[in-house]
């Protein structure tokens, strides 16, 4: 049986994400901070079918201890593992704050947490047939700047400026992991606009009209979640790519290919950013590791 792992998969596009793919016959491990909601989740799927396998497993990208323990965890019951969706997320979080390991909240989760955990994984995926890593990002990576000086934003703090650089760090991330990678599939995706919960630090003036956005502009959560299931499962699906919904502003949609940020295809920039990844998680990617 393939093994998949979600983050994020309590709630929103990442459980959608999750209960389609046990649905398809995947043990799917759900990923998550809160073993309240793991428990809910897990019960959710199984209910819904039956025939299914899941497992839990407790995951704060917030913290890098959290982060060794689960990839460690994950070794030990999966040695080989078929696909992981680095979905997890925070957004527009009002002030700085910091990780357990004292980066910026929103850059150390959606891309420091991920990076440390895809390497940690690696040998796992690496000794699966055809292993995929999907990296869901966001629209507004477009209006991403990665500043290597200021990459925990010390000065200039604004939500949406943390936001839109991590969503761009996991689009080159995805890029550069693809162009190292030799056979595995690493793909970005972003879901459009959809009210997924991501949205819970947004100020209620923004939120209001993040809310109305939506409405005219947006998608259902289940519709959403169709670019990570798409680069997730279909065989046409390219490593190096990004998918995003085709229709008006990617907003909704099926699944096609997007415009790729300018700064993400910039291999100069890719590769200061996985090396200063590397040294602030201090996870190093074996890729010579493959399994004959």
């Amino acid at each position: 049986m393939k093994i998949a792992i979600v983050t994020g998969s309590t709630g929103g596009i990442g459980y959608v994400t999750a209960a389609e793919l046990a649905r398809l016959g995947r043990h799917v491990v759900i990923a998550g901070r809160r073993p309240e909601a793991l428990r809910a989740a897990a019960a959710r799927i199984r209910a819904a079918y039956p025939y299914s396998t899941v497992s839990t497993g407790e995951l704060d990208l917030a913290d890098l201890t959290s982060v060794r323990a689960f990839a460690g965890r994950i070794l030990v019951d999966h040695p080989r593992v078929d696909l992981l969706v680095n979905n997890a997320g925070v957004m527009a979080v009002p002030e700085r704050r910091l990780t357990a390991d004292g980066f910026e909240l929103t850059f150390g989760t959606n891309h420091l947490g991920h990076f440390a955990l895809t390497g940690l994984l690696l040998p796992a995926l690496l000794a699966a047939d055809a292993p995929r890593v999907v990296t869901v990002s966001a629209v507004i990576a477009r209006r991403g700047r990665l500043d290597f000086e200021n990459l925990d934003l010390r000065t200039g703090y604004r939500p949406m400026r943390a936001y839109s650089a991590a969503k761009l760090a996991n689009v080159a991330f995805a890029l550069e992991l693809a162009a190292r990678a030799d056979g595995l599939r690493s793909i970005a995706v972003h879901p459009g606009t959809a009210p997924t919960g991501i949205q819970r630090h947004v100020s209620g003036p923004l939120r209001f009209l993040a809310d109305r956005v939506v409405a005219l502009l947006g998608q259902s959560v289940e519709d959403a979640a169709r670019p990570s299931l798409f680069a997730a499962t279909d065989p046409t699906a390219s490593s190096g790519a990004y998918y995003a919904p085709r229709g008006f502003g990617e907003g909704r949609g099926l699944p096609a290919p997007a415009r790729i940020p300018a700064a993400a295809q910039d291999p100069s920039t890719r590769t200061r950013l996985w090396t200063a990844s590397e040294r602030l998680t201090g996870v190093s990617y074996d890729l010579a590791a493959r399994a004959g």
